[in-house]
């Protein structure tokens, strides 16, 4: 097994709240105010959608949730959260660490030290490190036809990652998944769950609404019924011989095997997406108006293209 290569759960698609767009010659994320499904795919218009986008998307409204189940019964192995910093240029890494200690790339190689959080370490608070989650679900496949049957996904053990630096879904997503694991017995991967899109304002946000992703029960369906149905289930996977404590155990030794999670070639797309440089994110509004000022000078922008090329 080659050494330093962190074995991390096979990605089959992504989650994501939002999209990265070009404004004035930068590639920049824009906020969203649902879910889009996408696979792994780019073309030139962006990341193409999965057909699940489509398939769970009730007709003329937004997804804004997502039926789930976890992986893995631990919290941590389903959702990682740690404050990164990556190189803006290369994407490579520089520095991974959970508020007490860090993994840092220097001129002498790889060295373990103490991490104060990002606001009260130097090279931190000027290198834009920020709180980074991601999560790995399975997208149960229901239709959004009231009344039919789950259908089983064709790779049980691949998942879809949602990747934020959003302090409100890192917050929210970790907490919920150590209370259901509670709840639940330590049946966390048995349980039928849901993805939400929630909103909120704030002063920050000129109170404006921000949205952050939530982890709940099933829509209609009471706590009490989706622990006794992870019971069940549960069962049913001993009685075919799935270990599922083998499987955790499995997860936690590939998260052990590297230094750092994101490849090089993952995680230019992640810096991309959520590590832009913060001068672009300084003034949302104006950002925003510039935004609005290019949408309006598109159309004319093209019809002068195609005159020119005819």
């Amino acid at each position: 097994m080659l050494k330093g290569l962190a074995l991390t759960p096979p990605v089959i698609g992504r989650i994501a709240i939002g999209k990265v767009v070009e404004r004035h010659g930068k590639r920049l994320p824009e906020k969203d105010d649902e879910f889009t499904i996408t696979s792994q795919i780019q073309n030139k218009e962006g990341w193409i959608a999965h057909p699940l986008n489509d398939a769970l998307r009730k007709e003329g409204q937004k997804l804004r949730s997502i039926p789930v189940r976890l992986l893995f019964d631990d919290p941590d192995l389903n959702f990682r959260a740690n404050y990164s910093l990556f190189d803006r240029q290369s994407g490579r890494p520089i520095c991974v660490g959970d508020g007490e200690s860090c993994r840092r790339v220097t001129s002498a190689g790889m060295q373990a030290l103490p991490c104060p959080s990002p606001m009260a370490c130097s090279i931190g608070a000027a290198g834009n490190c920020k709180p980074y989650g991601r999560l790995h679900v399975r997208i149960r496949q229901e239709s959004a036809n009231d009344g039919e049957k789950e259908r089983h996904p064709e790779d049980e053990l691949g998942s879809f990652i949602f990747r934020t630096t959003g302090f409100n879904s890192i917050r929210t997503l970790a907490t919920r998944l150590r209370y259901f694991q509670a709840v639940s017995g330590d049946r966390l991967a048995c349980m039928d769950l849901e993805l939400r899109l929630r909103g909120k304002s704030t002063t920050q946000s000129h109170r404006t609404p921000i949205y952050y992703v939530d982890i709940t029960t099933p829509a209609g369906c009471c706590l009490e019924a989706a622990v006794n149905e992870a019971r069940q289930r549960r069962e049913q996977q001993t009685q075919a011989g799935i270990n599922q404590g083998l499987l955790d155990e499995a997860a936690r030794s590939g998260y052990a095997q590297g230094e750092f999670e994101e490849s090089e070639e993952e995680a230019v797309g992640v810096v991309e997406e959520f590590f832009s440089d913060p001068d672009e994110q300084a003034d949302p509004q104006r950002n925003r108006k510039d935004h609005l000022i290019m949408d309006s000078n598109q159309e004319s922008l093209a019809s002068k293209l195609r005159r020119k090329t005819s």
